[in-house]
């Protein structure tokens, strides 16, 4: 079933419906659930395939949503969350799909123009995709492929693969871009305001065969308090002994035990500089060169800040206090409250030389490189109120790390075989390296690194054949069946403590991955799809070597023979053409033997990542779009996700077992209504909305709305554009509208306001 939009529209219910209205005059009659593409620059998704594909155009951003990050685009698609934490978040803003939380982003893919921005050196919140090399500006659309069914992509694609399809232009074109948010904000005993804004410039040109293409962004952003300074009430000795202090904010911890909160942690300040070039060259009619730089530099600094104040008023931070007849010792190996600077210059590259022929044969090979050129962090190790000039600290470095891609891929069209067969095949590697080193300094802020005190590294490659063939097997039937085989291979781990250093043996696995698909165009208006996929998630090298090193050269907290996730997945759809809109139902199930988790080992009392034996996810999910809905100028989205996701089988973590999976809610949906009673108004009210959560296996976390949890929310948004003129766009908008206030470990942003003004020459 295709489902065109102007401009290039993408598949089943496209997640804003502004577009609609003039794609239903100019659409083809949909059929077996494959994408059409009429327009723009071409997908790197696999249209064929006849299962869920979402998508938003550039125009449906422009108008409805607060896009300063280009991952805010997926903010209405269903089933799909980014935990953004603040404007420009480059190091938490994780996705999570229907049958994965917001810990596991090693279990989607994102990416540029098909330029891999997932980051698979670890599994982690500070994994996110490098969201930031995409500016919204440069976007055309979005498409999301629900779930491992195609076999062009690794395990990695068990919950989604995001694609960012960026525009050439056709004649020269300049954009500017201005933009500010502000953030009144209340929590605990912090009372304050954070603002931000956005600089962005864009300018391109096509004169003959040649096409350019390039973008400045700059982002200054405060983001509000992340991290708290704690005490459980339990660790107080009764007595008066230490200085008696007030500020201290009693409250009740994720398993609602009383806890004292003692002040706030990163408070980023950070400041991004990202530059984007793409230069392309058409050598033919029929075949395409490409090249694309991006650089992103990135600053940011970490404040801390305490509640706690002593009888003549001064801020306290460290020593013995006393809160209400109680002692407690505020000191540690590392300080209580930390300060944190980050100076990050990180490099892409990516080229591109395919073929458009629609003939017997076209073919495609495209190699990428993502490089750390500079990745430097630095803490304090001196207590505050000195570290706010320097004093002693530590420096984590992490240049050489990176990863680099090389696909090849072809497509052929043969005639005459049994009905019409579209084959797609290609070869892949993915290689993945990490180095980490730890540093002593004796000025935390300024210092030079001194004695080594920790280090870890290790490189991973995934080489891949992958091949499937779209097969119309009758008028009204279409197949997909195909397969991967993968070879993954580790090497060069290492782990040091400064003094005692382990390197790990090699690991060499060979895995395979059926696909398979089919659809039935069942009348006019319905079409049914059933897909089926197994997707092996390898581990991750921080995941196998991010750990630790005692005296002895022994090991702790890590597991280099972990085993791969595998996943078996299967999704059901039944989709109907409205005739203005498009309404979709979909089961899926979800198989996953060995996850991967952060767990605590009943017989050894270890904690570190470790396979939890399986886990089931089942659930279904009805999506709904229409345009010119009850009168001429609204249109309506939606969607309503339910998963049952539980722990079936866990022998080092019994506890676990029955329990919900992390941060899978059993609950969520999306939707937003838009008006447009003119060419130059619009007016959105959009609302998210998530159940329950939890952040630990055996779900004892009970208290959602606190910090370390994950809490349910309910939070509403709007978006007011006026075109001033034909090249000019003013907008006014508000997330989190109501201020709901929720958690994800973090807190999330309260009430933010958003003022935008655009324009192009």
């Amino acid at each position: 079933m295709s489902v065109p939009f102007r401009l290039a529209a993408v598949a089943a219910a496209c997640s804003l419906a502004s577009a609609t209205a003039q794609a239903q005059t100019e659409a083809p009659q949909r059929e077996l659930g494959t994408v059409t593409i009429t327009g723009g620059q071409p997908t790197s998704l696999p249209t064929q395939i006849p299962t869920t594909i979402e998508g938003v155009t550039a125009e449906q951003i422009q108008r409805s949503i607060n896009a300063t990050d280009s991952q805010d685009a997926l903010k209405y698609l269903p089933s799909l969350l980014v935990r953004k934490r603040y404007i420009g978040d480059y190091n938490h803003a994780v996705l999570s799909t229907r049958a994965s939380g917001t810990g596991n982003p090693a279990r989607s893919m994102v990416y540029a123009d098909g330029i891999l921005l997932s980051n698979y050196l670890g599994n982690g919140p500070t994994n996110a995709p490098r969201w930031m090399l995409v500016a919204p500006e440069e976007i055309d659309r979005v498409d999301v492929l629900y779930g491992p069914f195609s076999a062009a992509y690794p395990g990695n694609s068990v919950g989604a693969v995001v694609d960012y399809v960026a525009r050439m232009p056709q004649t020269f074109e300049a954009h500017g871009k201005v933009s500010f948010q502000h953030q009144p904000y209340r929590l605990y005993n912090t009372d304050d305001t954070y603002n931000g804004h956005q600089i962005g410039a864009s300018a391109g040109n096509k004169a003959g065969d040649w096409s350019w293409f390039f973008s400045l962004t700059q982002t200054r952003s405060e983001g509000q308090p992340l991290t708290f300074a704690t005490r459980t009430l339990a660790q107080g000795t009764v007595g008066n002994a230490g200085t008696p202090v007030t500020g201290a904010v009693l409250d009740l911890d994720r398993t609602n035990q009383p806890w004292y909160l003692l002040g706030t942690g990163t408070e980023y300040t950070t400041t991004q500089n990202v530059f984007k070039l793409k230069l392309a060259y058409d050598i033919s009619s029929t075949l395409k060169a490409q090249y694309t730089l991006g650089l992103w530099n990135n600053r940011a600094d970490g404040k801390a800040a305490t509640y706690l104040r002593d009888a003549a008023g001064n801020p306290v931070y460290s020593g013995t206090v006393n809160i209400a007849g109680r002692s407690f010792n505020l000191n540690g190996a590392t300080p209580l409250f930390g300060q944190t600077r980050e100076d990050i210059t990180h490099v892409m590259h990516g080229f591109t030389l395919k073929t458009r022929t629609q003939g017997t044969w076209d073919w495609a090979a495209s190699v990428s490189q993502y490089d750390y050129a500079t990745d430097e962090l630095r803490r304090n190790t001196t207590v505050l109120p000195g570290a706010f000039n320097g004093g002693a600290g530590t420096i984590v470095d992490g240049d050489g790390t990176g990863w680099t891609t090389l696909d090849l891929r072809g497509t052929w069209r043969p005639q005459g075989i049994g009905g019409q067969h579209i084959v797609d095949m290609g070869v892949q590697r993915d290689h993945y390296t990490l180095r980490t080193r730890d540093n002593a300094t004796t000025n935390w802020i300024t210092g030079a690194p001194g004695a080594l005190t920790a280090a870890f590294g290790g490189d991973s490659t995934l080489t891949s054949l992958w091949a499937q063939d779209t097969w119309r097997l009758a008028k009204d039937w279409k197949a997909v069946l195909g397969g991967r085989f993968e070879n993954w291979q580790t090497d060069k781990g290492y782990r040091s403590n400064g003094t005692a250093s382990v390197a790990y043996a090699e690991r060499s696995e060979n895995h395979f991955s059926p696909k398979a698909a089919l659809s039935w165009q069942a009348a006019p208006q319905w079409v049914l799809k059933a897909s089926t996929g197994r997707a092996i998630r390898v581990p991750t090298v921080a995941e196998l070597y991010q750990g630790g090193v005692n005296n002895l050269g022994q090991t702790t907290n890590n597991d280099p023979n972990l085993r791969p996730e595998k996943s078996w997945t299967t999704e059901l759809t039944a989709e109907r053409d409205l005739g203005n809109g498009l309404l979709r139902f979909t089961g899926f199930h979800e198989r996953t033997q060995d996850a991967l988790y952060s767990q605590t080992h009943v017989l050894t009392n270890v904690t570190n990542i470790q396979n939890v034996d399986r886990i089931h996810t089942q659930g279904l999910e009805v999506a709904y779009q229409a345009s010119d809905v009850f009168t001429r100028g609204i249109d309506l989205l939606g969607s309503l996700t339910w998963a049952d996701s539980k722990v079936k089988r866990n022998d080092q973590f019994p506890a676990s077992v029955g329990q919900r999976q992390i941060r899978v809610p059993e609950w969520r949906a999306s939707g937003a209504v838009t008006w447009r009673p003119d060419d130059r108004w619009s007016y959105t009210l959009g609302a998210r909305y998530s159940g329950d959560q939890f952040s630990t296996l055996d779900n004892t976390d009970i208290n959602g709305f606190a910090y370390t949890a994950a809490s349910r929310y309910f939070a509403t948004d709007v978006r007011i554009t006026y075109q001033v003129s034909p090249k000019s766009t003013l907008a006014f908008g508000i997330d989190n509208l109501n201020n709901d206030q929720y958690w994800a470990f973090h807190p999330y942003p309260q009430r933010t306001f958003h003022l935008e003004f655009k324009t192009s020459l």
